[in-house]
């Protein structure tokens, strides 16, 4: 509705704006002091929200635009701006984010107006994924692989006061070749509290250390994460629990694991001073799962230790290099990973028409790789992989992945092809 009875609204805009008690005489001369409005008519005149006509009156059967109402909700937010009284009544702050679009326009500042009017947000996604893995024999014969998933995911954001909020990820998954699902199941869920150089997350974590190379670990860590300083230094300090059953390690040596988790630790030191990004980190894992013979030779040690170093430089706005190596001194047997990766432009899922492109060479040893974020080359895999991903309309991604390579194994040949259709939400 673009038009509003004027005296209808006053009476809720009054009764979100701070006052106290206070003797006016009448304003206007149609709103005698028995009048149902009264009151309102009569603190929002004294607050100099309204002013009425230049005869005394107030008209308040007219219709209004929303451009006028807007001018006095911008008048009133002036008398008590967004943040400053929290116990402000709920309508107030219902009118501000209802009215957002006509306040910019008038130039008042209501880009917190979202936040105190629904301190819960929600984003997510519905996703296809197709892939396609062949691995060679010992006969020359070729393993064939193919799967068809599609996902759908909650991610919820909720505000508890000024520093912390709660988060989660809800996934529910379906095996679209076999037309199986699965129900709604709790993936993450952390409370984060949020300081002017220190983050802080408690509960089921994603595990992924800032800088992401995507050659580590991607997984749910159950703990606590310290994120500390600002750029260009930042520390990251991270403990907890890692579920084997979860993990992409579990299943590429040996799939005789009764151990439901390792105890992990890790701690990073990032740089990133302006093109160039540099991290140096550490990751110590124990687990009885690291004694056995495809780990090191004697089976006498229960622990990880793996060393990385990372860094990246981005040439312009479309042209960026990225490398990683890491090395497991505890293992024996594929004890290092390594990468190097080109990209040109990028797709953002709000920019319809963006796009991007990249190749790279991996690889991801086993022991050190224990659960990589990659979805092109597999673990335990070296060879070359390129990819894209295109946005042919808002919110909507389209990702393909084409990999060439060898099993570590066994020098064996592998390749996979990997295609995602997202709708972000």
């Amino acid at each position: 509705m673009n038009r509003i009875h004027l005296s209808i609204l006053a009476g809720v805009l009054a009764a979100g704006i701070s006052s106290t008690t206070f003797a006016a005489a009448n304003p206007f001369s149609d709103v005698p002091a028995g009048h149902w409005a009264y009151d309102a008519v009569t603190q929002l005149a004294a607050e100099g929200i309204i002013e009425g006509y230049g005869d005394g009156t107030y008209i308040g059967n007219r219709n209004i635009t929303r451009y006028e109402m807007a001018q006095m909700i911008a008048k009133a937010m002036a008398k008590n701006p967004v943040g400053t009284d929290r116990s402000r009544d709920w309508n107030l702050k219902m009118l501000e984010a209802e009215f957002a679009d006509e306040l910019n326009n008038l130039g008042v500042r209501v880009s917190n107006l979202e936040k105190y009017a629904d301190k819960m947000k929600w984003k997510g996604e519905l996703r296809y994924t197709y892939t396609s893995e062949r691995k060679e024999r010992a006969n020359g014969s070729t393993n064939k692989s193919n799967k068809d998933d599609l996902l759908f995911r909650f991610e919820p954001k909720a505000e508890v006061n000024k520093h912390w909020s709660v988060n989660a990820r809800i996934d529910a998954k379906a095996d679209m070749s076999k037309d199986t699902s699965s129900a709604f199941s709790l993936k993450r869920a952390w409370a984060q509290g949020d300081y002017n150089n220190l983050t802080v997350k408690v509960g089921r974590l994603p595990d992924t250390v800032k800088y992401d190379k995507d050659m580590m670990f991607f997984n749910e860590l159950s703990g606590a994460e310290l994120d500390i300083g600002n750029k260009p230094f930042t520390v990251q300090l991270r403990a907890g629990r890692i579920s084997w059953d979860e993990t992409k390690f579990k299943t590429t040596l040996t799939k005789n694991n009764d151990e439901g988790a390792a105890n992990f630790q890790s701690a990073a030191l990032i740089y990133e001073p302006s093109k160039l990004n540099l991290a140096a980190v550490y990751y110590h894992l124990t687990a009885d799962w690291f004694k056995n013979v495809n780990y090191s030779d004697d089976a006498d040690t229960d622990k990880a230790n793996i060393w990385e170093v990372a860094g990246g430089y981005r040439f312009d706005k479309n042209v960026a290099l990225a490398g990683a190596y890491a090395n497991n001194t505890s293992a024996d047997h594929y004890d290092h990973s390594h990468m190097i990766e080109l990209d040109y432009k990028g797709a953002k899922a709000a920019n319809q028409g963006s796009w991007g492109v990249y190749a790279a060479y991996r690889y991801l040893g086993a022991n050190t790789s224990i659960d990589p974020n990659t979805n092109g080359v597999m673990n335990n895999t070296k060879g070359w992989e390129t990819g894209f991903k295109y946005i042919p309309l808002k919110n909507i991604q389209f990702h393909g992945i084409y990999f060439n390579g060898k099993q570590l194994s066994n020098d064996r040949d592998t390749s996979k092809i990997f295609g995602r259709i997202q709708c972000f939400f």
